[in-house]
């Protein structure tokens, strides 16, 4: 078995994985989750406008009216949605910018440990 694929005593990782390149994957994943988050608070954003404008409608009124009641209703969740759009852009920003991080990282050969060699079944088998 070679040695020099052990990890450390000291707990030092490995050479090519310092500065940027290190965060990448972590920062991929939590805007993964932040903007699955954000989409889902827009789509049920989305359905409680609905469901208020059916229910405002039930009466008669129309929710284009230029009514001060009507107009709150139309503003209700306007701050939510900006939010989160603003949450969505910063967390999609965020994924594509580490992507190309680890994208580049991998280009320039950061992960590949084996050397580039083709390594067939029966040579991993020792």
């Amino acid at each position: 078995m070679d040695e020099s694929a052990a990890p450390t005593e000291n707990g030092d990782q490995e050479p090519g994985k310092r500065g940027a390149a290190r965060f990448a994957r972590p920062v991929l994943i939590a805007a993964a989750v932040i903007a699955v988050v954000c989409i889902a608070l827009l789509v049920i954003i989305f359905l409680l406008d609905s469901f208020n404008a059916t229910v405002y409608s039930v009466g008669g009124n129309d929710i284009h009216d230029n009514t001060q009641e009507s107009r709150d209703i139309r503003g209700l969740y306007d701050g939510a949605r900006a939010g989160s759009i603003v949450f969505l852009v910063i967390s999609l920003l965020a994924a594509a910018v580490s992507g190309w991080v680890l994208y580049r990282g991998r280009q320039q050969g950061g992960s590949d440990n084996d050397g580039g060699e083709d390594v067939d079944f029966e040579e991993l088998g020792r």
